[in-house]
């Protein structure tokens, strides 16, 4: 995806900051697991992605991810391509890691950088048990009386944008059902806090590269909290939104599913993240019993 960051202007939309890419989706986790003879369960998934407006393709990325039990990390990377290249050329990159805990996933820092032809912009966010420890923004931007201030409050008990674009169902039920549509994560994304919550619309079957089977629908309400001016027009369109949507498919081997679809809503047309691979794998790690 072109980064999947929620942001005040059009070109930069919901689908511009679910998670870290429009035009790319990648997160690649590492996991190191020390278990006295256990064996652990691992998912691997290696996704590409296409974006589109009003039917009309404007860039490609890709997401690879690799969860353990314990922790993850994640790396993404994609760009801008056709029309859009020629008006708006951009590329974009992201990373983020952390551990997975009480089945929750725990981000503990997030790395996202965006360029174009004219301006480049990276944000670097720490976190400590869901609370935000440091941010940067390089280069730094400038102040605007108009924006809403980020209080401290609203740095505690949050996650970042990339770690928001995955979902974990709790428990050992059905993966693909309501409940995996049970979400309202409070999102910082260096700059604004905001609100994604998840609801329950349906069950879809589809088959891309790697995958073939159902996945489960939600829709997207976004709500922007702090970090924001409240008269940016797009920022008033996205929360106004009731038909936005993403489809979710398990990977393989865990209880989280990745975005296979994204659709937002644009005054211009139909904006849309869709995978055209999703390979995914389980793999079951045995460590050494030591002494």
């Amino acid at each position: 995806m072109v980064v999947f960051r929620i942001s005040e202007h059009c070109s930069r939309s919901v689908v511009a900051r679910f998670g870290v890419a429009v035009t790319i989706l990648a997160v690649s986790v590492t996991s190191i697991l020390a278990w006295t003879g256990a064996a652990s369960a691992q998912g691997r998934l290696d996704a590409r992605y296409e974006a589109s407006l009003a039917g009309i393709p404007v860039g490609k990325g890709t997401w690879a991810i690799d969860i353990a039990d314990d922790q993850f990390s994640a790396s993404a990377n994609g760009a801008s391509t056709g029309i859009m290249k020629a008006f708006a050329g951009g590329h974009g990159t992201g990373a983020s890691q952390g551990r997975i805990v009480n089945g929750q996933l725990a981000p503990s820092n997030y790395a996202a950088t965006i360029a174009s032809d004219k301006k480049s912009e990276t944000i670097r966010i720490l976190l400590l048990a869901g609370n935000i420890k440091d941010t940067v923004i390089e280069p730094s931007p400038e102040p605007s009386p108009d924006r809403i201030p980020v209080t401290d409050a609203h740095r505690r008990g949050v996650i970042d944008p990339m770690t928001g674009s995955l979902v974990r169902v709790a428990g050992s039920g059905e993966l693909l059902g309501p409940d995996a549509c049970k979400s309202n994560n409070a999102i910082f994304d260096g700059r604004m806090r905001y609100d994604l919550r998840l609801d329950y619309k349906r069950l879809e079957t589809v088959k891309v590269r790697g995958y073939q089977g159902q996945v489960v629908v939600c829709a997207i309400y976004f709500k922007p909290i702090s970090g924001y001016i409240p008269e940016r027009a797009a920022l008033k369109y996205l929360a106004a939104q009731r038909d936005m949507e993403v489809w979710l498919a398990p990977i393989a081997g865990t209880r989280v599913l990745a975005p296979l679809k994204v659709m937002v809503p644009t005054p211009i047309g139909m904006a849309a993240l869709e995978a055209t691979q999703f390979v995914s794998t389980a793999v079951v790690r045995t460590t050494a019993k030591t002494q």
